[in-house]
């Protein structure tokens, strides 16, 4: 497949929570919404170019194998889907204990759905609009 041929999308170090201040902030100052496999704490941040994301996996969820593996599979959502986020938007991905045994498109369609509750998800432009005819 020639180099410029397939879209790229990029998960950098600069597109993450990564201190506890960050997550302070967004519970203190965010909005949350709750589904079955994880609860979104958002937080709008004006002057920021894009969005960025903390996940918590709690000891409850299982063995650090299985953590490990709910943080993958969400971290994969979002770089998959940061390109549809509205800019300047800060969200905490908390996974709650049925995450463990959720399939990747069971934890997509949960966060999707939260992410459009929230209204976080940026309208489609016509170019996208036309494709899906």
């Amino acid at each position: 497949m020639p180099p410029g041929s397939r879209e790229r999308f990029r998960f950098p170090k600069a597109s993450r929570l990564t201190r506890t201040a960050e997550f302070a902030l967004v519970k203190k100052e965010g909005k949350a919404w709750t589904g079955r496999h994880v609860s979104l704490g958002i937080l709008h941040r004006a002057g920021e170019r894009a969005a960025r994301l903390g996940i918590i996996t709690t000891r409850r969820i299982g063995q650090a194998v299985i953590r490990n593996r709910v943080r993958r599979r969400l971290r994969e959502i979002f770089r998959l889907n940061q390109h549809r986020l509205v800019a300047g938007i800060w969200i905490v991905t908390i996974a709650r204990v049925s995450a463990a045994d959720a399939t990747f498109h069971q934890l997509e369609r949960d966060w999707l759905r939260l992410a459009g509750r929230a209204s976080i998800l940026a309208p489609a432009s016509h170019d996208q609009v036309d494709n899906k005819l």
